[in-house]
């Protein structure tokens, strides 16, 4: 199977939020779609070994910012590519919230939702939380990120180094190490459920 098939299924990109026992916490997340009207319901997933997962099956509520065309990658790697086990993703950040005390980016973000989860449905390496619209506004005219375009533009591409002797993949999200040359392209770490892309080469002797 050819992962990079799937980039072709239209997603956004969005930076997902929720507030637990005074803690904040966000992750960045592909997947959310609309899924009911009369309420106005979306669905969305969330890795289960997320920090902001766990959170959110215990606090119910969440916001969830719809990152637009302005998006640098600084912000992709602020919020998707550290655990907020490891980092205070909001520390030292001029924090904008709703009106449930959950944080939301005022920038690079052309719009927000503020949900409450009514329903959540474990998917294996994901949790899937259908959620109904508590609030939703308007912060820009830009247009949504796309996944797509962030695959294609945004993201910078690995580059190996052929001089040297490549010995495994280190997973930049979770550190999950896999031992061997190549990477199959259709790999998903076993910890975090990120795919190949989201690897980098480790050499030998370093």
């Amino acid at each position: 199977m050819d992962p990079k098939a799937l980039y072709s299924i239209s997603y956004g990109v969005f930076m997902l939020a929720t507030k637990l026992d005074g803690r904040m916490n966000g992750c960045i997340t592909n997947t959310c779609m609309q899924v009911a009207s009369n309420p106005t319901r979306i669905a969305i997933s969330c890795i289960n070994g997320n920090l902001t997962c766990e959170m959110l099956k215990k606090s119910g509520i969440f916001t969830l910012s719809i990152l637009d065309n302005t998006c640098l990658f600084e912000t992709i790697k602020h919020f998707g590519l550290q655990s907020g086990k490891d980092a205070d993703k909001f520390g030292n950040m001029t924090i904008t919230t709703d009106k449930n005390g959950i944080p939301y980016l005022s920038w690079q973000t052309c719009a927000v939702l503020s949900c409450k989860v009514v329903d959540k449905m474990d998917l294996g390496s994901h949790t899937m939380f259908i959620a109904e619209i508590d609030d939703a506004f308007r912060l820009s005219e830009n247009a949504p990120l796309t996944y797509s375009d962030y695959q294609t533009k945004l993201k910078p591409q690995p580059v190996a180094k052929p001089e040297k002797e490549i010995i495994g993949w280190r997973c930049k999200i979770c550190k999950y190490v896999y031992e061997g040359a190549k990477l199959p392209e259709d790999f998903s770490c076993p910890l975090c459920g990120h795919d190949a892309s989201d690897f980098e080469p480790i050499y030998k002797d370093e």
